[in-house]
């Protein structure tokens, strides 16, 4: 597990003097209390201030892509963020993307926040500032009563803290739940299917579970998931739910028992303390968990990429 420093006012100098360079105009009120909150970066390269505003276009370009939301219909968007440089969060968020957005009938409705590798191609990249932006932004474009938040992350993750941040261009730091609760607060985010996968992710979910979020997590709060080496496609927990479970059509809850299943197997197959993956589903998600299961797709698709789980093809 990386170690992760604690939170510190000067970390959030590089921020501060580019909200001020004229990113005002774009960043509400509720987005600058996030970017406030949400990262600890002391130790940030010195390519901060150049990568910031190049990857702030990108994203910018990505949000004005997005399609507006439909009347009368539940409409998913779906936000993926690989919160760490180590290349096999990144690919695994990149075909996240691709996989949630056909699962939630979400083509168009998509953003993925990880770095490139090669010709595979993120939206942005994530950072301080991307991340509560795409939240902010996202938010805007949805009617909060009738449509889904489905929000993936992808790191590693610290007891007792939350999900950690690093990245060269960035630096380094910590989501704590708390932070989390706040930044899809003030967006005003009401359905939400949050899938966390991070060591330890289970201490999200006694804070952001609600009447109509359903939160699954890799791993109990006191426990590590597996998979996570920079060299894999997947983490286990990716593999299963996003690589296997949701390329089958079936219902959510399905699927997360059959990507829990799968887990299981592969952790007792090379001798690892179980993870225990957490679920849990609001008594008020139905009418839009009920509406998006019914236009998933209808036929399964393979998975692609290396399995880490021990399953052919």
């Amino acid at each position: 597990m990386p170690s992760v420093s604690t939170i510190s006012r000067p970390s959030l100098e590089g921020l501060a003097s580019h909200v001020t360079a004229g990113d005002k105009t774009r960043m509400s009120v509720a987005l600058r209390v996030s970017v406030a909150c949400l990262l600890a970066l002391p130790g940030a390269s010195s390519s901060f201030a150049q990568t910031l505003p190049d990857n702030e276009q990108r994203l910018q370009a990505a949000l004005g892509k997005l399609q507006p939301q439909r009347p009368g219909v539940v409409d998913a968007y779906v936000i993926v963020a690989a919160l760490d440089a180590d290349a096999v969060f990144n690919r695994e968020a990149r075909e996240a993307g691709r996989v949630l957005a056909k699962r939630f009938d979400a083509e168009g409705r998509t953003l993925v926040l990880a770095h490139d590798e090669g010709a595979d191609k993120a939206d942005a990249e994530t950072s301080p500032i991307s991340l509560p932006e795409a939240l902010d932004s996202v938010a805007a474009k949805m009617n909060p009563a009738e449509d889904v938040l489905v929000l993936y992350t992808t790191s590693h993750g610290s007891p007792g803290a939350g999900l950690n941040f690093k990245d060269p261009a960035y630096g380094v730091g910590v989501i704590a739940p708390n932070q989390l609760a706040a930044m899809l607060d003030h967006a005003g985010f009401k359905n939400r299917l949050i899938i966390l996968q991070a060591c330890f992710s289970g201490q999200f979910v006694p804070v952001l579970k609600g009447p109509s979020t359903i939160i699954a997590t890799a791993a109990a709060d006191d426990r590590t998931s597996f998979g996570c080496q920079a060299g894999n496609d997947w983490t286990y927990f990716g593999d299963a739910l996003i690589n296997h479970a949701f390329r089958q059509p079936l219902p959510l809850d399905v699927q997360f028992r059959r990507a829990w299943a799968l887990i299981a197997a592969a952790e007792s197959r090379d001798n690892l303390t179980p993870s225990n993956p957490q679920f849990n589903i609001g008594a008020a998600t139905s009418k839009w968990l009920n509406a998006l299961d019914q236009r998933e797709p209808a036929a399964t698709v393979p998975p692609v990429g290396q399995t880490v789980l021990g399953l052919g093809k």
